[in-house]
């Protein structure tokens, strides 16, 4: 992921995780919030110690930005979110992952419902 489309600061991340919306599934949570100043969507990825092991956390991080990384031409732009990892999303394959994600920003109205 280009490092203009993530989302790294944490007040950034405080302000979308107090103000945003979530929609939750059993591998990843999202969280979104329309940005007022970004002119792209900017992804921020979590995995906190319920996830497991450093090595555990590290792996879901990298699927989550890998999955996300062929959606990102396809977003809505002016969105800032931020993908946070469950405990079950380390067995899970990279397809599975791009399948929630899939699932959750149709939810979140932000993925067009044909784009998949």
């Amino acid at each position: 992921m280009q490092r203009k489309f993530r989302l790294s600061r944490s007040e950034d991340f405080k302000r979308v995780r107090r103000s945003g919306k979530s929609y939750a599934h059993p591998l990843v949570v999202l969280v979104a919030q329309a940005s007022e100043t970004a002119t792209h969507v900017r992804v921020g990825v979590a995995a906190g110690k319920t996830t497991g092991t450093a090595v555990h956390r590290n792996r879901a991080k990298r699927l989550l930005r890998e999955a996300m990384r062929p959606l990102l031409s396809s977003l809505a732009s002016g969105w800032d979110l931020i993908l946070i990892a469950r405990p079950a999303l380390v067995t899970a394959t990279l397809a599975d992952t791009r399948s929630a994600l899939t699932n959750l920003l149709q939810r979140a109205k932000i993925l067009p419902a044909d784009e998949s």
